[in-house]
């Protein structure tokens, strides 16, 4: 049979010599343990076959390295094993605390002087199962029939099942393996009642404490964890902290864990660059030697051991830290040569002229390797400057000032380079490199250029052509080049001037004028140009401005040159002035006379200075006769000698009401309106006459069309000797709801007044004057269409001047040349006599059933 059993201690072993430190393994770590006082036990519990079972321990020497073997037999005690079979395992019994009665014959619950301890399950028990705990009694049993039960979380609440109880025996059983990392504690209530359910027993707490066991690995947080140090760093750095977690009992050994690094790579410069706290997880630097350019990253791989780090009875699992060795500045950037060359042409700007490279062992695209360049000698006029580039961290060298060969022809910089930020502490390198550029300036052909430009000049107006102004030359900036320079007139408004193009004399060719409309504020400009024979040739422009003095070469004119006046001296008179287009002091003050002749301008006429600017003109007779008059008038202006001009001024005299204002009918003549703006005026009136005239014309035309296109209608379409199909019928009998009063009285909706012109048929009833006969009554709305139509008979038979058209073909006139009869003679008593109708037999078939109703002869 088998057992199970739980060896707490199978053997002790021990060394002769109590000094040494010996290290003991056994060969089923999974069963058997030993520790390190030598003491062999039992890992969990299990079953025990009657036969032997072998296992081997192996001791060793930690300092010596000597190692023994021996081999450990068990088996069971037959005596034991006998009376194993013989008599039941003892199970712990508990008895429900015992009750008393009180005087009054109640129960009366008995003080309590002891606790039941609780139950101690290991978890991952192999059973068998069901496997007995503990047997719960009641001492009532003796004399009562009693039902034991258990409640609580593994019993009927969830997980149901775990725990059961023999309700005869009150037999506590576990029917599977337990886990304490789902559950640790179990807490369970005892009941007995008697058969019909009454409860004799106060219930009774069970605690069931499961029993940890190492059956969880340790498992990391992450499976890689980063972490970075400075390069440089010293011994005791912190670089970063690894986390592991065991499943189980933290209290116990089982989940107490230890740390270590197990390997690291790579192993330069030494093999135990880091260390790691055992118990924290801190890893730290053990040495010095960091260094990026070298080594960039490390591997270490960590180990976690629960157990407090046994390695014979902990169980271990590891995790992966990439270490990055981060870049300091500890290497200065240097550059690659001593000296570095360029050229430029003169006049360039931003021109690269040469590329500075430097090497930094540090890592790329960081401050530590950002370089910054500067130039520290052979420029102190400011005309380079240097650039990083962010890509390559070159320095580029930049023209930032034009540079002239004729100053300068080559330039000697010096130049430092340094990075973004200062070098690290204890770097004994020097913080900067420098270098010499050689800068060449390559000689260009330059524009000429003019001195002074603009270049002002004064004459004054009216020189006559062929005068020499003044020598407009340009100067050739290139002193090395033997060229020539050509002149020529690029702009010369009024063409007023004109240039040799050997010594650039500038010489009138036409008289200069201060009143040109091209003279702006009396000065006029021309422009020059000044060509070289340069390859490639270049090119300056020159602006020379003349300054015009006034001369007193314009005679004043009148202003206005016309004006009204009334026919008598009051109530108005006429202000004028002067025009002149000199300047100061070749115009105003202005002298205003009338000439002798003719001698009615004085007999008529007389003119007041009011000032120098201004004169006034009015009538020196009492009346004149209305009309439009011409009188000259002498103005005379300060010029040194004076100018004179005799202009004329038209004036209108014509009649003034009370507020001096003409009334006269052609005072649009008067007051300035020309004969062109009459003429003007009445062409426009011509042609809107015309347009209305053509219009006129056209809708004449319309209206004949279409009446032609009435009377060309298909005979096949005429309405008028054919039936007409409306296509809308009635409802027979029963649809009797008629507006009568529209057949009543039809003129009353479409009138023939309201219809447009040129539209009616000529078949339609004229539209002329007709006389006017008596307004028959409107008949009230009848009930049948039959009464209305024979009441409107009875109205045409009493009416003595009914013409042709009754009432009734108001409904449908059929025009005066209508070959039909009148219908107005259908059943009237005035007919007179009988009617043939044979004639609607040759009308076709859409009229025989009238000719069968009304032809036939006798029949």
């Amino acid at each position: 049979m088998k057992r199970i059993w739980d060896i707490k201690e199978l053997v002790n072993f021990s060394n002769c010599n109590g000094k040494r430190k010996v290290q003991y393994e056994s060969s089923e770590p999974g069963d058997f343990k030993v520790d390190e006082d030598g003491v062999v036990y039992a890992a969990r519990s299990f079953p025990l076959a009657m036969e032997h079972a072998k296992f081997l321990i192996y001791a060793q020497d930690k300092e010596t390295q000597e190692k023994w073997q021996m081999a450990v037999k068990l088996s069971l005690n037959p005596t034991i094993t006998d009376n194993l079979m013989k008599e039941p395992q003892e199970i712990e019994e508990i008895v429900f605390p015992r009750q008393s009665s009180n005087h009054n014959g109640y129960l009366q619950r008995q003080k309590r002087d002891w606790v039941i301890p609780p139950i101690n399950l290991p978890e991952n028990s192999r059973g068998p199962f069901p496997q007995e705990l503990v047997r719960i009694r009641s001492d009532r049993d003796k004399n009562l029939s009693l039902r034991y039960s258990v409640t609580g979380p593994g019993a009927d609440q969830p997980p149901t099942g775990i725990f059961i109880i023999n309700p005869i025996s009150g037999q506590l059983s576990v029917t599977k393996p337990l886990d304490r990392e789902q559950i640790a504690r179990f807490h369970l209530r005892a009941h007995a009642v008697d058969i019909n359910g009454n409860q004799v027993e106060n219930p009774i707490d069970i605690v069931i404490n499961v029993i940890d066991m190492n059956d969880n690995r340790p498992e990391f947080l992450h499976q890689v964890w980063n972490g970075t140090v400075p390069e440089g760093s010293k011994p005791g750095t912190y670089v970063m902290t690894v986390t592991a977690i065991d499943a189980d009992d933290p209290n116990a050994l089982n989940g107490m864990l230890r740390y270590r690094i197990l390997s690291q790579a790579p192993v330069s410069p030494s093999s135990n660059m880091f260390t790691i706290n055992n118990e924290t997880g801190d890893i730290i630097t053990v040495a010095a030697g960091l260094d990026r350019e070298k080594v960039q990253q490390y591997t270490l791989i960590i180990q976690a051991t629960d157990m407090e780090g046994n390695p014979t009875y902990g169980l271990s699992n590891t995790a992966t830290a990439v270490i990055t060795v981060t870049d300091v500045n500890d290497n200065p950037p240097e550059f690659t040569a001593m000296t570095f060359y360029g050229e430029v042409p003169e006049n360039r700007v931003d021109v690269i002229v040469a590329n500075l490279t430097v090497t930094d062992k540090d890592q790329p695209h960081t401050s530590a390797w950002n370089a910054v360049y500067k130039i520290t000698g052979g420029d102190s006029t400011g005309h380079f400057t240097i650039q990083t580039d962010p890509n390559s961290n070159d320095g580029l060298v930049t023209v930032a000032k034009p540079i002239d060969f004729e100053t300068n022809r080559m330039f000697l910089l010096t130049v430092a380079a340094e990075n973004q930020v200062p070098l690290a502490k204890g770097i004994q390198h020097p913080p900067q490199s420098t270098a010499t550029v050689s800068v060449t300036v390559i000689d260009v052909n330059e524009n000429p250029h003019f001195n002074p430009n603009p270049k002002l000049v004064r004459h004054e107006e009216g020189l006559r052509a062929g005068t020499m102004l003044t020598t407009f030359t340009a100067q050739d900036p290139d002193r090395y080049m033997q060229q020539n320079i050509r002149y020529t007139k690029l702009s010369d408004p009024a063409n007023w001037l004109k240039i040799d193009p050997v010594n650039g004399q500038i010489t009138t060719i036409a008289v200069l004028d201060r009143e040109s409309p091209n003279v702006k504020n009396n000065m006029y400009n021309a422009t020059f140009l000044a060509s070289d024979n340069g390859i490639p040739p270049m090119s300056g422009t020159g602006t020379l401005q003349i300054y015009l003095l006034d001369i007193n070469d314009n005679a004043p004119q009148v202003l206005p040159q016309e004006a009204e006046t009334c026919e008598t001296p009051d109530p108005n008179s006429i202000n004028i002035t002067a025009l002149d287009y000199d300047i100061d002091p070749n115009a105003g003050p202005f002298a205003f006379d009338l000439p002798l002749s003719p001698a009615s301008i004085k007999r008529n006429w007389t003119i007041t200075r009011l000032n120098g600017d201004f004169a006034q003109l009015n009538l020196k007779i009492k009346f004149l006769e209305a009309g439009i008059y011409e009188v000259p008038i002498i103005i005379t202006d300060s010029g040194n000698p004076p100018k004179s001009n005799t202009s004329v001024l038209r004036v209108k005299v014509c009649q003034c009401d009370s507020n001096g204002d003409c009334t006269d009918v052609d005072r649009i003549v008067g007051a300035g309106l020309g004969t062109g703006a009459i003429i003007a005026i009445l062409l426009c009136i011509i042609i809107l006459l015309i347009l209305v005239l053509m219009f006129v014309v056209w809708m004449k035309r319309r209206d004949k069309e279409r009446q032609a296109k009435q009377l060309l209608i298909d005979p096949e379409d005429d309405v008028r000797d054919n039936i007409l199909k409306y296509d809308e019928e009635g409802g027979g009998e029963e649809d009797q709801d008629y507006d009568l009063s529209q057949l009543q009285q039809p003129d009353t909706v479409e009138p023939d007044a309201i219809k447009p012109v040129g539209i009616r048929r000529l078949d339609e009833r004229p539209i002329h004057a007709e006389p006017q006969y008596p307004v028959r009554s409107a008949a009230p709305h009848p009930g049948d269409i039959g009464d209305f139509i024979n009441e409107g008979l009875k109205a045409a038979d009493n009416d003595p001047t009914a013409p042709p058209y009754d009432s009734l073909l108001v409904f449908d006139y059929e025009g005066s040349g209508s070959t039909a009869g009148s219908l107005s003679s259908l059943n009237s008593s005035s007919s007179g006599g009988e009617q043939d109708y044979d004639y609607l037999n040759d009308w076709g078939p859409r009229f025989k059933k009238l000719a069968d109703m009304y032809g036939g002869g006798d029949d």
